[in-house]
């Protein structure tokens, strides 16, 4: 059983680092598909956005499907159309085949997010010790392996679609190589009623916890967004700096996320959840206030690592908290919490965009400020569906022994 298990994790990095890497190599074409198709940066970012609603859409029926069939059927199959999709947004000419392109591309692609957060839910639940952070930091290995492949198709003068074609059909490979190592089964709604468990989400209230648990998600995922377009934009525009050293902005944050996902497993297990999130939040308010006020380039890059540490491990542990509230509903959960939160990290750049109408852009990083300030308060959340899924578990635990197992 734990050569299993341990199989079943090493198949769950697998598939975050393949959502990584057709993610981004889609992104570091973005330039080259946007000549080919001859259109303007406004016309791109509406595009963009047909991409994430795709992704939201995608988001929604996988968590159902997940709960209904089991991760180890939805997974590989997400991971196989989304590969599959990725040659789309290659081959159009003009701007309404791009966004169906980008459509399908973006559900295939939320699909595969849901599945592979759904399925390593069951692979933490089985270990019975925190792993979701190390999983979400894989992902970003992803977007490295995209940059390479892209640098490696440039030198030989590849055109889009067949670097994204190729790349595609990898992925199609790797998806169905890795499918054999997910977990067999998992739990599911018919599995709970056999076993005479009543769903946590009716003896706990659970899906108003969700939902507030998808609000954090939208507010930690805004402020992460906003950070990905407007860290460097400050450092050069606010502070001053050249475009080569402002380019680091961004470099200190995501290393920062990178580390603190990779080390926030450990923290979770030894301290909980709760306090990764709480004072990750408080460490992230701190950061960005240092990065709106300071007037000194060291110190906004100080403060965008700091933003970043802050916020690793936040999302992971509301991803967490959400599948394991009610064992039997985890898909569906997962996925409530990841599509409104991908929606508040597809909203930051613009929302924070709208703000500098109003004021500089380092003071509208200060709503960033007020979200984590909010984030910290509402961590208790993460107390109350811990409480609710151990008191299932202890329930589980009591009928099996009079039982007789």
């Amino acid at each position: 059983m734990e050569r299993t298990l341990r199989s079943a994790r090493v198949a769950t990095f697998v598939y975050f680092v393949l959502c990584g890497t057709l993610m981004g190599t889609w992104v570091v074409h973005i330039p080259a598909i946007e000549e080919r198709v001859g259109i303007s940066h406004a016309t791109l970012g509406g595009l963009l956005v047909v991409l994430g609603f795709g992704a939201f859409a995608g988001m929604q029926v996988a968590g159902r499907l997940s709960d209904r069939l089991g991760a180890r059927v939805v997974l590989p199959a997400s991971g196989v159309l989304c590969s599959a999709a990725l040659v789309l947004p290659g081959l159009p000419r003009d701007p309404w085949t791009l966004a169906g392109a980008l459509f399908v591309f973006g559900f295939f692609n939320g699909f595969l997010d849901v599945s592979m957060n759904a399925h390593a839910v069951h692979v933490e639940k089985a270990y019975d010790r925190p792993v979701m952070s190390a999983f979400h930091a894989t992902f970003s290995v992803g977007g490295v392996i995209a940059a390479l492949v892209a640098a490696g198709a440039a030198s030989a003068d590849l055109s889009p679609a067949a670097t994204l074609g190729a790349s595609g059909a990898v992925g199609i490979v790797i998806a169905l190589v890795s499918a054999r190592s997910l977990l067999r089964s998992a739990p599911t709604p018919a599995a709970a009623a056999e076993g005479g468990e009543e769903p946590a989400t009716k003896r706990h209230g659970a899906p108003g916890r969700i939902w507030i648990l998808a609000v954090l998600a939208a507010m930690v995922m805004l402020a992460e967004g906003a950070a990905n377009d407007w860290s460097a934009l400050h450092l050069k525009n606010i502070l001053g700096a050249p475009a080569s050293t402002a380019a680091f902005g961004y470099g200190a944050f995501a290393a920062a996320m990178t580390a603190g996902r990779l080390l926030a497993d450990r923290i979770s297990g030894r301290f909980g959840p709760l306090a990764v999130l709480r004072y990750g939040a408080v460490m992230a308010t701190v950061g960005i206030t240092i990065a709106a006020l300071s007037p000194w380039i060291w110190a906004a890059f100080v403060g965008w690592a700091l933003f970043g540490l802050g916020l690793s491990g936040c999302v992971p542990q509301l991803f967490s908290a959400a599948g394991r509230a009610d064992a039997a509903t985890a898909g569906a959960n997962v996925s409530r919490v990841a599509g409104i939160g991908y929606l508040g990290m597809l909203s930051g750049p613009a929302v924070i965009g709208w703000l500098t109408h109003l004021v500089a852009l380092n003071h509208a990083f200060l709503l960033l400020t007020a979200l984590c300030v909010i984030t910290a308060a509402a961590a208790g959340v993460l107390r109350d569906v811990s409480d609710g899924t151990r008191e299932v578990a202890r329930s589980g635990r009591r009928s099996t022994v009079r039982d007789g197992s």
